[in-house]
C-alpha cells in the first residue's frame, strides 16, 4: 500500500497542518512528502496494478521523494520511489500509471541488481544500518520539526542503478499486460518515453536521472509501441474524474514547491478553473498574502464545500499565519468529512493543544493515539503526544511518548534515555513501562552491536532494484 506520509516544510511551524514550501532547502537536501489528498490520488491509480501484477497492494509502499528531477526506482523490499519531477512531468494520468507499472514490472521481474557504492550514498548507509532504513527514513525531522518524515535523507547522493536493457524491455513488457488487466491503455507510458527520447542525444551532465543509466532506444520504444499497438484497450483514455484528480494533485504540488511568481505565471488571474485557483491559493500564502490566499479557498469551498482538502488547506494557512484557533473549525470540518485520515487528526490535534485548554487538550490526546494507531512510527505523533503529556503535567508519560519518537527516528541513544527515565517514574504494572523496557532492551543491543561494528570495519555493498529511467 501507499506509505502514510505528508508534505511539509523544512522551514515553517513545527505544527504545520499540511504540505509546505521548500524553497530554503540546500540545494542537495531532499525529503519524502506526505499530503493525505496526493497519497489518495496516488493510492487510486496503483492499487489496481499491484492487484494485476499479483502483488498484494498493503506489501508494497510508494514514497513521493520531494526532488524536481525525473526519476523513479525500485528497492528490494517492494519499495517504489516516485520523484515529485516525475509526476509534474506527467502530462495525463495514463502516463504515470505506466511508470508505476513498469516499476511493478521490475519488481514481478525481480530485476535486483548489485553496486558497491559504498559511502557515497547517505541514503546508502541507511539502507545498510536499517535494513533498507524506511522506517527511520520515513520517521525523520526537518530543522522545523514539521511533519515530513525523514526530511534531512539525502536522495540526492543516491546513484542510479543499472538495469539491463532485456530487464528494461522485460519491465515494459510487465507493463503492458498489467494496464491491459486493468482495461487501461500503455499509450501513456509511450508518450512519456517519446518526450524524453531527445535526452540520448544530450550530454551525460544534463541528462535526467532516469536516462544517464537507462538510456531509452528506438528499438525499445519501437518494441512497446508494437505491443501496445495489439492491445483492445489502446484507445481508452483517462476519465474526466482522474484527470481533474491528476491536475489538482500538479497544481498542489507546484503551489508549495514552485516559487510564487513562477506558480502566478502558470496559473494566471483569467484562468479560474479549481486546479489554477488552487495552486494559487498557497502560491499567495506563501507570499504572506494572506487576504487572498483565503479568498481564493473560500471560492473553492463554496463550489464543493465537502471537500476535505480545501478545508484542510485553510486550517494549515490560518494556522501558519498566527490563527492559531480560528484554524480550529476548517480542521475539525476537513476530519469531519475524512474522519479515518491519521494526518487530518494530528492537524487538528496540533490547533487543540495550541489553546492550552484542558478539555482541548484531552481532546488532541484522543485524536493522536488513533493516529498512531494507524502510524506507529509517525515521530511527530509521538512528539504531539508528548507535548500534550507536557500540558496535562504527564511527565512520566511525556518522557515515555519521546522515547517512543527517538526510537521512530533511529536515535536510539536518544530513545533508550527518555525510556529509562519514563521507566523511573511510570508504574510497573503500566504498558507504557513494559514498552520503555522494551525499547531499552533493544537499544542496548543495537548500541553493542554497532560498537562491535566500528572496532571491525567492513567494506559494504547496496543490493537494490532500481528503474532511474525504465
Amino acid at each position: 500500500m501507499l506509505k502514510k506520509y505528508t508534505l511539509r516544510s523544512l522551514a515553517v511551524s513545527m505544527l504545520a497542518l499540511g504540505i509546505s514550501a521548500v524553497s530554503v532547502l540546500p540545494a542537495q537536501a531532499q525529503s519524502l512528502l506526505r499530503d493525505t489528498e496526493i497519497e489518495e490520488t496516488l493510492e487510486e491509480f496503483t492499487v489496481p496494478i499491484l492487484r494485476a501484477s499479483g502483488l498484494s497492494p498493503q506489501s508494497v509502499d510508494i514514497y513521493l521523494v520531494n526532488d524536481p528531477s525525473l526519476n523513479a526506482f525500485v528497492t528490494r523490499g517492494q519499495n517504489i520511489f516516485l520523484h515529485s519531477g516525475l509526476i509534474l512531468e506527467a502530462d495525463i494520468p495514463n502516463e504515470l500509471k505506466g511508470v508505476i507499472a513498469h516499476e511493478a514490472g521490475h519488481i514481478v521481474g525481480g530485476h535486483i541488481v548489485r553496486s558497491d557504492y559504498g559511502n557515497r550514498s547517505a541514503y546508502g548507509s541507511m539502507l545498510i544500518a536499517a535494513g533498507l532504513g524506511l522506517a527511520a527514513i520515513l520517521a525523520g525531522e526537518t530543522s522545523a520539526g514539521a511533519l515530513i518524515l525523514g526530511g534531512s535523507t539525502q536522495f540526492g547522493s543516491l546513484e542510479a542503478l543499472s538495469y539491463s536493457r532485456v530487464n528494461e524491455s522485460a519491465a515494459d513488457q510487465y507493463a503492458v499486460n498489467f494496464l491491459d488487466r486493468t482495461g487501461q491503455s500503455s499509450e501513456g507510458l509511450i508518450a512519456f518515453f517519446e518526450k524524453f527520447r531527445a535526452q540520448e542525444v544530450l550530454s551525460q551532465a544534463r541528462r535526467y536521472p532516469y536516462f544517464r543509466s537507462h538510456p531509452l532506444s528506438s528499438n525499445r520504444i519501437d518494441a512497446l509501441r508494437e505491443r501496445t499497438a495489439e492491445s483492445p484497450y489502446v484507445d481508452v483514455k483517462d476519465s474526466t474524474e482522474e484527470l481533474h484528480k491528476h491536475e489538482m494533485m500538479k497544481a498542489k504540488l507546484r503551489g508549495f514547491l514552485e516559487g510564487p511568481q513562477l506558480v502566478f505565471s502558470r496559473y494566471p488571474l483569467s484562468d479560474q478553473s479549481q486546479y489554477a485557483r488552487y495552486a494559487r491559493s498557497v502560491a499567495h500564502y506563501r507570499a504572506a498574502d494572506l487576504r487572498n490566499a483565503i479568498k481564493e479557498l473560500d471560492s473553492l469551498i463554496d463550489e464543493e464545500p465537502n471537500n476535505p482538502y480545501f478545508h484542510e488547506l485553510k486550517a494549515q494557512i490560518l494556522y501558519e499565519s498566527g490563527q492559531r484557533e480560528s484554524a480550529i473549525p476548517p480542521a475539525r470540518k476537513a476530519l469531519e468529512l475524512k474522519p479515518d485520515a491519521p494526518l487530518l487528526k494530528m492537524a487538528l490535534a496540533q490547533s487543540l493543544i495550541e489553546t492550552q485548554d484542558a478539555g482541548l487538550v484531552e481532546e488532541a490526546v484522543t485524536l493522536v493515539k488513533s493516529a498512531l494507531q494507524t502510524e506507529p512510527d509517525n515521530s511527530f505523533a509521538w512528539y504531539i503526544l508528548s507535548t500534550a503529556y507536557g500540558h496535562q503535567g504527564k511527565e512520566a508519560l511525556a518522557k515515555y511518548a519521546s522515547a517512543e519518537r527517538f526510537y521512530a527516528l533511529g536515535d536510539i541513544q536518544r530513545a533508550r534515555s527518555f525510556a529509562q527515565r519514563a521507566q523511573e517514574d511510570l508504574p510497573r504494572n503500566e504498558p507504557q513501562w513494559r514498552r520503555a523496557s522494551d525499547i531499552v532492551v533493544v537499544a542496548d543491543a543495537q548500541l553493542a552491536k554497532s560498537k562491535n561494528k566500528r572496532r571491525s570495519p567492513k567494506p559494504f555493498s547496496v543490493t537494490a532494484s532500481q528503474s532511474s529511467d525504465w
